[in-house]
Order: C-alpha cells, then sequence, then structure tokens
C-alpha cells in the first residue's frame, strides 16, 4: 500500500498540473531577472478561462528574445517604417488582432497580449527576427484558439507619431545582409559618411559596412548580428556610433 507520503507528493504535483497560475509563478521564479518582466506581463495571456486546459505558448524567455531582436525591447519605440511597438506591428496587423490607435501607444499588456493573439492566428510567420532567431512553434501556434487570453481595456487612438528627419526604412519586409548590393545600402553608407564615420558609400555591404553595423547596434543596445533593418537604418540618422 502506498505511504502517506507518497499521497502528499501526489496531491501537490496535481495540484500544480491543474493551476496554470502556479506554473507561471513558478517560472518567473527560475528565470533570469532580467527576463521577469516579459513573464510578468505575459501572466495574463499565459492563464486559461475556468474549465479550460493548460495552453503550450512560448515561454516568457522566448518572447523577450523576440522582442529584443526586433526592437530592442522597447514598447514604445517608433522606428519611421510604419511598424511600432515591442513587437513591430504594422497598422493593418495590429487592428487585425483588434487593436486600436497605435501599437506603441498601448501599454505593455496589451501589445503582449495582441503578440499572443497573433502568435495563436499565425504562429511565428509575421516575425522576421523568429527565422532570425530559430524560433520553433509549439501546439497552440495557429491554433486560432484566443478566447481564453484576457486583455486590458484598450486605449483610445492616438496621433499618428513621427520620428523628424528619418526617412523611412526603404526594404520593407528585407534586411540587407552582407555581402549584399543596393542602392539603399548606399544611402545608409553616405548618411555615416556624413556624420563623419565611414567613407562615402559604393552599396556594397562588405566587412567595413559589418563592422559599422555591428558597432551601431552594440552602442544602442541592439542585438549585434549585422543585419541592417529598421532599427539599425534609423540610428544612422539618431544613434550613438562612437564610444
Amino acid at each position: 500500500m502506498p505511504s502517506s507520503a507518497f499521497f502528499t507528493e501526489w496531491t501537490e504535483q496535481n495540484r500544480t498540473h491543474r493551476s496554470p497560475v502556479e506554473r507561471v509563478r513558478r517560472a518567473i521564479a527560475k528565470a533570469h531577472w532580467g527576463v521577469a518582466g516579459g513573464l510578468v506581463s505575459l501572466l495574463a495571456a499565459s492563464v486559461v478561462a475556468p474549465g479550460g486546459v493548460a495552453n503550450a505558448d512560448p515561454s516568457g524567455h522566448t518572447w523577450y528574445r523576440l522582442r529584443m531582436c526586433e526592437s530592442s525591447n522597447d514598447y514604445r519605440i517608433d522606428t519611421g517604417n510604419d511598424h511600432y511597438g515591442a513587437y513591430q506591428f504594422d497598422l493593418p496587423t495590429w487592428r487585425s488582432v483588434g487593436g486600436t490607435g497605435y501599437p506603441n501607444k498601448a501599454s505593455r499588456a496589451e501589445q503582449d497580449a495582441r503578440a499572443l493573439i497573433l502568435y495563436r492566428q499565425r504562429g511565428w510567420q509575421p516575425w522576421q527576427c523568429a527565422t532570425i532567431l530559430g524560433l520553433r512553434e509549439d501546439g497552440d501556434a495557429r491554433s486560432g484558439r484566443i478566447g481564453d487570453i484576457h486583455l486590458p481595456r484598450a486605449g483610445t487612438p492616438s496621433p499618428t507619431p513621427t520620428t523628424a528627419g528619418v526617412p523611412a526604412f526603404p526594404g520593407g519586409s528585407h534586411w540587407y545582409v552582407y555581402g549584399e548590393r543596393s542602392a539603399n545600402i548606399k544611402r545608409f553608407q553616405d548618411q555615416m559618411h556624413k556624420r563623419g564615420y565611414f567613407p562615402v558609400g559604393t552599396g556594397e555591404y562588405g566587412p567595413n559596412t559589418l563592422r559599422m553595423v555591428k558597432q551601431l547596434q552594440r552602442l544602442n543596445g541592439l542585438v549585434p548580428n549585422g543585419y541592417l533593418g529598421p532599427n539599425t537604418w534609423r540610428l544612422a540618422w539618431v544613434g550613438k556610433y562612437h564610444d
């Protein structure tokens, strides 16, 4: 016959299994302090409605990695290329998940929750950084199940945010990488030349450009991955470029 200790252990394990709140609380306790904020903000979106089943959504650390790549974890960022906030929503996508106003004007909790809705609808497909980071989808990706995601009260529409003096990123969804040639790369190089950092642009993304891009990213809190995307493009006009 099993001992009383066995029943005590089984009861505790079963209670944890039945409590998504407890699972999230334990995950926060074990997470690195730097990403705990992301886990907390996802708490509401990670807890299912009464009577539901536990979900398998990405961890808080995974979302943190995505935000760092997309926006340096800046919920208020406006890159000047019609993508806003920590998850770099464009307005049509933001509207498709129920958002109003501008994503970077919404609270952190709302941006987190609407990113989770998008993930449940389309998986990692909307985020280029998910491919860069090698993120994998789980059972909730593309499930369409959003009834258990609890949203804060949405704010009112905000005026269009602008970034004076910074031209819109011309690459669209394409980020420039080492070995490419483009008139847009030359424009980026020429802007850095105006600031005294770089020779006149050639349009070729070679080793000197790679060093410059990584230095810009490092000095301004981005992941120094060498990709010339909208955030790095913006830094050629407004970012710190030397120690």
